[in-house]
């Protein structure tokens, strides 16, 4: 019954917060508005500051500038006098960060030995009212409540005005791959692009219809005709066969015969499997381009759909802090994405990749917006890449928009089909509910997230030592588990439609110190279950 009501609280946030984003108009001058922005950063993020973090004595980055004996005074002065970026990384070095677990309250803010007191709603920006409700994640608790507000959706499609110019979006057929409710950054994607003057013309949604997604399905539709009765033609959803997208190959390849390119928004591994199912079929897709996001575009995925003709662009959202970054057309290679300076600062430093122990690059987010849904400085999310300077001469570069981050990967989490799960939530299934449910110990289970190539494929590995009845049961067992984790539910559902995991009943793979990772992630795993890659 708890969870009948969570869902029907979440339904009911999502149509009253499209409700509300269907009411306005775009903003005048997308355009203006981000070179605004651009122009009062500093302005910007010392004001959140000034209002969320120092006017209030219980915010834990309150606590965290007490430590490091910085007033609000100081960190304007350091501003002023060095600039955004070289301020957040002395901030860092004096202990004003946010690590990943530290945020998903996993485990305690402790600082010069001092525990700083956190909840679920410590890192909200109070600033960001209305709009859609959501939580970020959880595994078994409730997560962190937060808001998308009607605000943070219009600079979401301001800042989508770029990529319109871009590529030239509204000279072509826009085709979303992406899944129905529970899944909702679709039906935003949609409206933003339909009311940005594009047509949005088909739906195919990887999910297959079962007994228990029905309600998802209902305000699906719901959802859509919400949008419909503004004048806004969303396409409803079809669905996609099992383990089969070649349907929308199809499409994309009878709108290229009557002389309409295609614009395909999805996910990289879906991207994927729609190209190899063009190319496994013979039809002809070049000329369309594929905006991908939610997991690490590879050079093998990339080397799929461009071997059909087509293009592949990556782009960088994170739900807690909004878009990272859009790639242009002269981005040929790598993941490479501009990064939205109007409403984020970026920095990074070296670190330890958790699962590998491998140096990389991490990622350290700060809001600036008043409309973020969260207030964050310097905030880790498990995820790397290199800071550069542009070289291309793009929409973005004449907008201002002239940091890079290049060979983004997640290091900390899965993210494989577009759905992330937080590696520390999944280990804790591998090393103590698998083990008290099908028998062994913590070291007899191991997750692998590897490039398929043409998708993101998973093995369980199970130990030998562990008396199996059938490999099937493991994947039931673990398929189960999972979907109490929040996103979990989607991601069992992709999984599996996608025919993207498997079992096998081998001892878990060791690193060449003889160590056992319960989780072996993309990029720093294992290659064809047998090697680690570099």
């Amino acid at each position: 019954m708890r969870k009948l009501y969570s869902r029907f609280q979440y339904l009911s946030r999502m149509v009253t917060g499209l409700h509300e984003f269907l009411q306005t108009t775009p903003h005048p001058d997308p355009e203006g508005l981000i070179r605004l922005q651009l122009a009062n950063r500093e302005a910007n993020f010392l004001g959140l500051m000034r209002q969320v973090v120092f006017s209030n004595p219980a915010n834990p980055y309150r606590a965290m500038f007490g430590l490091a004996g910085c007033e609000y005074g100081d960190l304007e002065r350091a501003v002023n006098r060095d600039g955004l970026e070289p301020t957040l990384s002395a901030l860092h070095r004096e202990g004003i960060y946010l690590a990943h677990d530290e945020f998903k309250l996993k485990k305690p803010i402790v600082r010069a030995n001092r525990e700083i007191p956190a909840g679920p709603d410590s890192f909200r920006n109070p600033l960001a009212r209305g709009g859609t409700q959501g939580r970020s994640g959880g595994s078994r608790s409730s997560g962190t409540l937060f808001r998308t507000s009607v605000q943070a959706r219009l600079q979401r499609e301001a800042q989508y005005t770029l990529a319109v110019r871009e590529f030239e979006l509204s000279r072509r057929s826009l085709v979303v791959v992406k899944p129905i409710l529970p899944a909702a950054d679709w039906i935003y994607n949609t409206i933003q692009y339909l009311r940005l003057g594009c047509s949005v013309d088909a739906w195919f949604s990887p999910v297959a219809r079962s007994f228990d997604s029905t309600h998802y399905r209902l305000a699906t539709y719901a959802l859509v005709a919400m949008a419909r009765l503004k004048g806004l033609r969303a396409p409803f959803p079809s669905d996609l066969p099992f383990d089969d997208f070649s349907p929308a190959a199809r499409w994309i390849a009878d709108r290229r015969r009557k002389g309409i390119s295609s614009a395909v928004f999805s996910y990289a591994s879906p991207a994927t499997r729609v190209a190899a199912a063009a190319a496994e079929q013979g039809l002809d897709i070049r000329d369309t381009l594929f905006l991908v996001g939610g997991e690490t575009l590879t050079d093998a995925k990339r080397r799929v759909i461009e071997s059909t003709g087509a293009r592949v662009f990556p782009r960088y959202v994170i739900a807690e802090v909004g878009l990272i970054g859009c790639a242009c057309r002269q981005m040929s290679s790598g993941d490479c994405v501009h990064v939205a300076r109007d409403s984020v600062a970026v920095i990074s430093y070296t670190r330890k990749a958790p699962f590998s122990g491998q140096p990389l690059e991490s990622l350290l987010f700060t809001s600036l917006l008043p409309c973020a849904p969260f207030a964050l400085v310097n905030a880790e999310m498990d995820d790397g890449g290199v800071l550069d300077q542009a070289k291309c001469q793009c929409t973005y570069t004449a907008m201002g928009l002239t940091q890079v981050i290049r060979d983004i990967n997640s290091y900390g989490k899965l993210t494989g089909h577009g759905v992330t799960l937080a590696g520390t939530d999944v280990v804790r299934v591998l090393e103590e509910v698998l083990p008290a449910r099908l028998g062994g110990t913590a070291t007899d289970y191991q997750l692998v997230e590897r490039d398929g190539g043409a998708q993101a494929h998973l093995s369980l590995r199970v130990s030998r030592r562990v008396p199996l009845k059938s490999r099937e049961e493991a994947r039931r067992c673990f398929l189960h588990e999972l979907r109490a984790l929040y996103g979990g539910e989607i991601a069992s559902r992709l999984w599996c439609d996608a025919n993207a995991l498997e079992v096998i009943h081998e001892d878990p793979i060791p690193t060449a110190r003889g160590k056992i990772l319960p989780l072996h992630l993309l990029g720093s795993g294992v290659s064809g279950g047998s090697k680690r890659e570099s």
